[in-house]
């Protein structure tokens, strides 16, 4: 809305055409999404806390958080608004890529909503049944895997890149591309969801990786560095780094909340909209490789889970008594029962995807 009003006083007044780079929009987005944030955060707190939408902690959690029952949940609906209200103000609305992932992230938001409600309202830990949860997911990222499939401008834009090589590049096809479109979307928004369980650990990961995405998108979206760098150009990608940036500055004033001993929870509704919201933006920008080893943490959280379960199952059948590889999963509870406090399993895996995000930067040299 603002770039519209900025491009029509531009014609007369040339000042104003400076809102037409990225780059300045970008930094504006940031800021606009923390103001939000924290300008809201406390309303949306108290709006929470008066509707009793507390968390139900797991009876099967550690012990040290019972003290956490009660405390405010879904606050990601106050990270969605700021996604929401920035990129409308900010972003080309004529941009295909920002629609796209901006439905994909509501779309995920509401559903992590109606499993948040289910959690508060009925006071069931599991919330909404798996098999629809799994259904509205499989949907929405098959809906999205489809639009980006055949509105792809070229073939480069469908195909697997393999970071580090210059030339190795694997042809997906129509259904291979939306296939591994699927699973990234829906993948992602269930590992950060998977590794949501301890104050600010989700959240600041999330904004590391679409800090390093923007980068990604800005190189994709310009034909020069794109060419330079060996990425295959996407035209329009470069205006993802609005969005991408209103969930930087969306997540960090998030966090002021959300640090421990946090005020308020993300819940679901918001977990679940962040992860579609990176896959999504890594597939459009090919960079679906790096975005895995960029999230790292909310992968190896990920297969702590499977691991787990699968491990317990084998060994119920095999020797009538279910056994575990880890103390607890997901594995920041591992850590948590090894003796470890949770402020530092949170700042440790915060390090250790700083590491990770640096070394997915460098794939853009590298090659």
């Amino acid at each position: 809305m603002l770039l519209l009003l900025f491009q029509w006083l531009s014609q007369e007044v040339r000042a104003f055409s400076v809102f037409n780079y990225q780059t300045l929009r970008t930094v504006l987005a940031a800021m606009t999404a923390m103001f939000f944030s924290l300008a809201l955060g406390p309303k949306v707190i108290r709006w929470l806390a008066a509707k009793k939408i507390g968390q139900a902690v797991r009876a099967c959690g550690p012990e040290t958080h019972l003290v956490k029952s009660g405390t405010p949940t879904m606050g990601g609906v106050l990270i969605l608004l700021a996604i929401t209200l920035t990129t409308l103000l900010w972003g080309d609305l004529a941009n295909r890529y920002v629609w796209t992932v901006l439905v994909v992230t509501l779309g995920f938001g509401v559903i992590g909503w109606c499993d948040d409600w289910k959690k508060v309202v009925y006071r069931d830990p599991k919330g909404l049944a798996s098999r629809w949860k799994f259904f509205w997911q499989s949907l929405l990222g098959l809906g999205a895997a489809l639009f980006l499939a055949f509105s792809a401008d070229n073939p480069a834009q469908t195909e697997l890149i393999v970071p580090f090589f210059k030339t190795i590049v694997y042809p997906l096809g129509i259904w291979g591309f939306v296939t591994l479109t699927y699973f990234v979307i829906v993948g992602t928004s269930n590992a950060i969801n998977l590794t949501d369980g301890l104050d600010g650990l989700a959240i600041m990961p999330t904004v590391m990786i679409a800090v390093a995405l923007a980068i990604f998108a800005y190189v994709a979206g310009n034909i020069r560095y794109s060419e330079y760098l060996l990425m295959p150009y996407v035209p329009g990608a470069g205006e993802l780094c609005i969005l991408l940036a209103a969930i930087a500055g969306a997540g960090l004033g998030f966090l002021w909340f959300n640090a421990y001993p946090a005020e308020v929870f993300m819940g679901d509704v918001g977990a679940l909209s962040l992860g579609a919201a990176l896959g999504c933006v890594a597939v459009i920008v090919r960079q679906e490789v790096v975005l895995f080893i960029m999230g790292g943490v909310f992968v190896v959280e990920t297969l702590s889970v499977m691991i787990q379960v699968g491990w317990f199952q084998y060994t119920l059948r095999r020797y009538g008594v279910g056994r575990r590889i880890f103390l607890m999963a997901p594995l920041h509870h591992h850590f948590e029962q090894s003796g470890w406090k949770e402020t530092q399993v949170v700042v440790r895996f915060w390090i250790i995807t700083i590491l990770l995000v640096l070394f997915g930067l460098s794939t853009l040299k590298l090659r």
